[in-house]
């Protein structure tokens, strides 16, 4: 693969790692919101949930933008946003007592959520399989998580 391939692929990291540390440090931070979806699906324990949810994501997102055990980070993060998408987002948002415009402003912004989780999803197969590049801690440690 040549330098640029590589530093391309060192960005995408880069992007795709943004979003998990970030939304993983709020969850950590503060996970009354994060809890009342995971309350809202019918799971139990919301808050615990909600702190394990937080830590996964940052870890996840920590090891892509370092490069480490992409290969099986990839898949699991494609499997967590495809998961997140049908649990959290594909079903329609009923508040009772909220007017007609704002449940459907809620429900077509779940639609681009769901969007987003599948592309991102995409995105992470797509990092799984190649791999994290010469940019990375896989790459220096000379190691293969698992093969593509």
């Amino acid at each position: 693969m040549s330098n640029s391939q590589n530093g391309i692929i060192l960005i995408a990291r880069i992007l795709l790692a943004f979003m998990f540390i970030y939304t993983g440090f709020g969850k950590v931070t503060d996970p009354a919101g994060t809890a009342g979806m995971i309350a809202g699906a019918g799971l139990p324990a919301a808050t615990a949930l909600a702190y394990l949810a937080g830590i996964f994501e940052l870890v996840t997102g920590i090891c892509v933008l370092i490069g480490f055990q992409v290969k099986i980070i990839g898949w699991v993060l494609a499997l967590f946003c495809i998961f997140t998408a049908l649990v959290f987002h594909l079903p329609t948002v009923a508040v009772p007592g909220w007017p007609e415009p704002a449940l459907g402003w809620i429900n077509a912004l779940n639609g681009i959520m769901v969007m987003k989780n599948f592309t991102l999803a995409g995105a992470y197969i797509m990092l799984a399989t190649f791999g994290a590049g010469a940019y990375s801690l896989d790459a220096r440690r000379g190691s293969v998580a698992i093969a593509a």
